[in-house]
């Protein structure tokens, strides 16, 4: 019976138990400023079922603003915390509710060892690396485009939204909302087209612009993917372990938790072996379900991704250029447009970006440039603190030393002095005797003074 319950324990410890925590402020405005679409949390959610079970959803956000999205969050059984701005307007209010409220969840609720936080915004690193000090399993997801990359590479897994929207499941789901939202747009113009009783029909009414869907990314090439496949297989190597399907893919994730098969265009890691296989990448070996992965000893070195830092130098150059119109903000397009302008060989995607936007992520965290989400302009890029370097700090000012008048020591017997030796010590004096006072008489005369008399004799 023991055994039974210890099994059970272990059993359940085992099980990944995911509370989740969305920042809908910060998500929706990313997804809609890069990759022109509505947020979707229905997506986030299914993909993160298939890591665990979820046991907890929370979302933060002012939700009198967001009417359609309190429906989309009651359709998928989402808790919806209601913050309301102060009147200084504190941007950060939902990340502090968010943050305290998954640590509190961390301490009181020992079965959930996981949490997934939905948002790209950087003020949550030091929230990921507390919940990691814990034992706890991070989740982040969010749009490679604007989801700090710092924030990518130190949670356990990053879950872009890009590959999921590549998902053969959400095809159907894309489709149906871009036809509900053109058959809303359609009544929308008819009923304000439609001249009321008594009215004479007006002009032509202003249409609403049309929702503009942003292609999918094209797929990276296999190659790109090397440096980190050679490196997974070198750690198995070195800890003389066999390198299997699950195995090496959980190492890749260690080493970089930002990667992802679907970003070249394979829908399952098995997938993406077998396209490294036929590229002649990699050797496979096993029968059907315990592949083994081996590396080849001579590899063609040059069909591998050069380094991403190598991309920021044609962009420094290209800002400079442009800086004039670059200090008001320019959006993303304009910009992918001058840098093909200068340089015609440039692409993206050979350091590893499946996007340009991509690129100008990375390029923020470095700080070559500044990225501001824009509702309808998309994604407003400025010069970054590179282009702003800090004044050095102002010297003191140099205070003119007055010449200060030496004071003469005194010079006191039996002490060294500067400007005189050590005296010598004199010998002790003798007491001198008191002088007896005599004493005063009742009268002083004054004239010449009395002659004695001499004594009778008897």
């Amino acid at each position: 019976m023991m055994y039974a319950f210890a099994d059970k324990k272990r059993t359940m410890q085992d099980k990944i138990n995911i509370a989740v925590f969305v920042d809908y402020d910060n998500i929706e405005i990313g997804v809609k400023s890069t990759l022109r679409r509505e947020f979707d949390v229905a997506i986030c959610l299914d993909a993160l079922k298939e890591r665990g079970d979820i046991v907890a959803k929370f979302a933060y956000a002012n939700w009198g603003r967001q009417e359609d999205a309190t429906r989309q969050m009651a359709q998928n059984a989402v808790q919806m915390v209601q913050r309301l701005p102060s009147p200084r307007g504190d941007k950060n209010g939902a990340d502090i509710n968010l943050a305290l409220d998954s640590l509190e969840m961390a301490f009181t609720h020992t079965h959930v060892n996981a949490f997934a936080i939905i948002s790209g915004d950087s003020d949550f690193i030091p929230l990921v690396n507390k919940l990691k000090e814990y034992g706890k399993t991070v989740y982040v997801v969010g749009g490679k485009a604007f989801t700090s990359t710092i924030l990518q590479q130190n949670c356990h897994e990053f879950i872009s939204y890009e590959s999921l929207l590549d998902d053969p499941k959400n095809a159907g789901r894309e489709v149906r909302e871009v036809r509900e939202f053109r058959d809303r747009g359609d009544r929308r113009d008819r009923r304000d087209e439609t001249p009321k009783d008594g009215q004479a029909p007006q002009g032509p009414q202003t249409q609403q612009p049309k929702k503009e869907f942003r292609p999918r990314p094209a797929p990276l090439e296999l190659p790109l993917a090397m440096p980190l496949v050679e490196r997974a297989l070198q750690v198995l190597e070195r800890r003389e372990v066999q390198p299997q399907l699950g195995l090496l893919k959980s190492t890749m994730l260690q080493l970089d938790s930002s990667f992802s098969e679907k970003a070249y265009g394979c829908s399952s890691f098995s997938d993406f072996v077998d396209k490294l296989k036929k590229a002649d990448l990699v050797n496979v070996g096993g029968s059907e379900g315990r592949y083994t992965i081996q590396r080849k000893g001579h590899g063609p070195k040059d069909r591998f991704a050069p380094r991403p830092e190598e991309a920021l130098q044609p962009l420094r150059e290209v800002l400079e250029i442009h800086r004039q119109e670059m200090e008001e903000g320019e959006p993303s397009e304009n910009l992918n447009k001058w840098m093909l302008e200068e340089f015609q060989s440039f692409d993206h995607k050979k350091y590893g970006f499946q996007e340009f936007t991509e690129f100008l992520n990375f390029a923020q965290d470095k700080t070559v440039v500044r990225l501001e989400p824009h509702p309808e302009r998309g994604l407003i890029v400025t010069l970054g603190a590179e282009f702003y370097p800090q004044a050095p700090p102002p010297a003191p000012p140099e205070i003119a030393e007055e010449e200060e008048e030496e004071e003469k020591q005194p010079i006191v017997i039996g002490q060294p002095s500067r400007f005189a030796p050590t005296p010598e010590p004199e010998p002790p004096q003798k007491a001198k005797r008191p002088v007896r006072r005599k004493m005063a008489g009742p009268s002083k005369q004054t004239g010449p003074r009395p002659t004695r008399r001499p004594r009778k004799k008897d």
